[in-house]
């Protein structure tokens, strides 16, 4: 199994880099992330999985893209691959995917893979930052597979930062007391994409059937009642819209780095 990477935000992935020494403060993860959503074409999938495998992964390193993590739905009923990466900065973003299209091993692998028609039939993409209380490693991975989920939370207008408290306050220790998983956490860098409302975060489990009975625990658990009540009455209401949470369950890829 290959090392675990440093992840902050699933959604997302999403990693806060270790201090130099034991006694300093972890520092705030500057990096950009992007959080990709490819849907692949009817029967491409597969095929769309051996170009990452063979050659897009190695020419994103190559340039400076940092692979963090390749999933595919439990239920896959659209053909997508989701996957993290990871950027110094906007900036490098740029210039990094610049210079990968610009790859002449880039284009090869393109032209061929694509002989019988398009693999991909349309793409998602979102720029995040990593919270301050995203984890700095992930301290879950092992040798057994995991199931992962991708949530994605709306706030209720005005109340990102209230929803962000109770994160880094309680939900995420509760989360560990159920045997949830915290991977990272980011939100939107842009306006339209969802940044002053918009949470989006990743944990993991054993398996779909922990996760159900992790999720019953949590939620019938005396702490978190008492920090959502309380969380709520400081806020003036609930610290999300309705119908604004979002749930998908992943598997990781063969090729992804986390697993």
């Amino acid at each position: 199994m290959l090392k675990p990477v440093y992840l902050c935000s699933f959604i997302l992935t999403l990693a806060c880099s270790l201090s130099l020494t034991p006694s300093a403060p972890a520092a705030q993860d500057t990096r950009c992330y992007e959080l990709r959503t490819y849907y692949a074409a009817p029967n491409k999938l597969d095929e769309l999985h051996t170009r990452f495998r063979d050659h897009t992964c190695k020419l994103f390193e190559k340039h400076d893209i940092q692979n963090i993590g390749y999933w595919v739905p439990l239920e896959n009923t659209e053909n997508k691959l989701i996957y993290l990466l990871a950027y110094p900065s906007r900036e490098a973003h740029d210039k990094s995917w610049k210079d990968f299209m610009a790859d002449p091993d880039w284009k090869a692998a393109y032209k061929a893979s694509e002989a019988n028609g398009p693999l991909v039939k349309k793409v998602e993409a979102i720029f995040t930052q990593a919270t301050d209380y995203s984890p700095e490693d992930d301290k879950s991975a092992g040798t057994e597979p995991r199931v992962f989920e991708l949530r994605t939370y709306k706030a209720t207008p005005g109340k990102l930062n209230d929803l962000h408290a109770r994160f880094r306050d309680h939900t995420c220790k509760l989360f560990e007391k159920h045997g949830i998983a915290n991977i990272g956490y980011g939100v939107p860098m842009d306006k339209d994409k969802g940044a002053d409302d918009t949470l989006i975060y990743m944990v993991a489990h054993k398996s779909k059937e922990a996760a159900a009975e992790s999720w019953r625990a949590f939620a019938n658990d005396p702490d978190w009642k008492k920090a959502k009540a309380a969380s709520e009455a400081k806020a003036g209401g609930s610290l999300t819209v309705e119908g604004g949470v979002k749930s998908v369950y992943l598997k990781a890829t063969d090729y992804s780095p986390i697993k």
